[in-house]
């Protein structure tokens, strides 16, 4: 179950779209944002996973900011801004501690960062600092820009790679062996970034994230693991984790249709598996795990209808109520997409 990344690579770049970035803002409705906001964001800015025990991580602030900023909503947007910038980002290199719990003392206690929280931190301050002229988030996110580019951001017999975090991924563990996490690649982020940081090649590392999902496709259902191993130009199930499209892969499609893409052979295989119900699914036995029952889950799917075969998207997930942290996040993402690039969906 290993392929080879090149040919990918060619497809994604004959394929990639060159879309029209989303604007975001007012994508979120105010009735929408304040449910949110009610259920998962606390008064100091804190934006709390309660599928996770009730922890903050870079994802989460990132995830809120940018909910945040699509809602217009600037005092929120500060507020969350706040705890991000005096609880996370203090790490020496410029990147965020990626684990924040309020049960424990001290806080924060994982001191690795996330790769796709600070790509998410960094997007949003980059739209936020446009979108509301208000250059100290440009400069923030700028700075944070460049740190990625500097620690995360590597390259491998000139194909630019994605780290998940500074620490644990790369050869030091295992001579030539990286591992890598498809659903870091935040695409649609990428040309923000490239704005904030010229110092690193975003769009190249945006089209070898497509030519890794491209690759990825294991088993008979042609799904990527959440965890994958690079190694010599060449991707299989990461060692040492479960062989699963789960919890992080789920949201690669969404994160492919909001920068643009229409492949369908690209988006196919995660097609499918939506409409065989949403689920975390082994990849060696093409069956599922975990049933994932919460609309954000199915609102993807529906965003993938919508794109590949003009579906319009099911009464049921047109209307916003909060159920978990991530799905909701997923869910909301879902509409905005719909609402700015395909309003005949809904």
């Amino acid at each position: 179950m290993r392929l080879a990344l090149c040919a990918a690579l060619l497809f994604a770049s004959a394929s990639a779209v060159e879309a029209e970035e989303l604007t975001v803002k007012d994508t979120v409705t105010a009735a929408e944002w304040a449910a949110y906001r009610d259920r998962f964001v606390d008064p100091g800015g804190r934006v709390i996973d309660d599928g996770n025990g009730g922890i903050s991580h870079s994802e989460s602030q990132g995830y809120g900011l940018i909910l945040a900023y699509a809602a217009n909503d600037r005092a929120s947007f500060e507020s969350i801004w706040f705890f991000t910038r005096t609880q996370l980002l203090l790490r020496d290199d410029g990147l965020a501690f990626w684990r924040w719990d309020p049960a424990t003392t001290p806080h924060v206690t994982d001191r690795n960062n996330a790769s796709d929280g600070d790509i998410l931190i960094a997007y949003a301050l980059g739209l936020a600092g446009e979108g509301w002229a208000e250059p100290r988030y440009r400069q923030a996110g700028a700075r944070l820009a460049a740190s990625i580019g500097r620690a995360v951001v590597i390259e491998r017999n000139g194909v630019p790679l994605l780290l998940p975090g500074v620490e644990g991924f790369d050869e030091r563990s295992e001579k030539d062996r990286l591992i890598l996490n498809l659903s870091y690649f935040v695409f649609e982020a990428l040309p923000v970034l490239a704005r904030l940081d010229a110092a690193t090649d975003w769009a190249a590392l945006g089209r070898s994230g497509r030519g890794l999902v491209a690759a990825a496709r294991f088993g008979e259902t042609r799904l990527p693991t959440d965890w994958i191993d690079y190694r010599d130009g060449k991707v299989s199930p990461a060692k040492g984790f479960d062989p699963v499209y789960g919890y992080n892969a789920f949201r690669i499609p969404l994160y492919l249709a909001r920068a643009g893409e229409t492949d369908a052979d690209l988006l196919g295989p995660f097609r499918a598996a939506a409409e065989a119900g949403p689920a975390v699914v082994d990849v060696t036995t093409g069956k599922p795990k975990e049933a994932l029952g919460e609309p954000g889950y199915a609102a993807v799917g529906a965003v993938l209808g919508c794109i590949l075969d003009g579906r319009k998207m099911p009464d049921a997930l047109e209307s916003f109520a909060p159920t978990l942290y991530y799905p909701s996040t997923l869910h909301l993402l879902s509409l905005a997409y719909l609402r700015e690039r395909h309003p005949q969906c809904l």
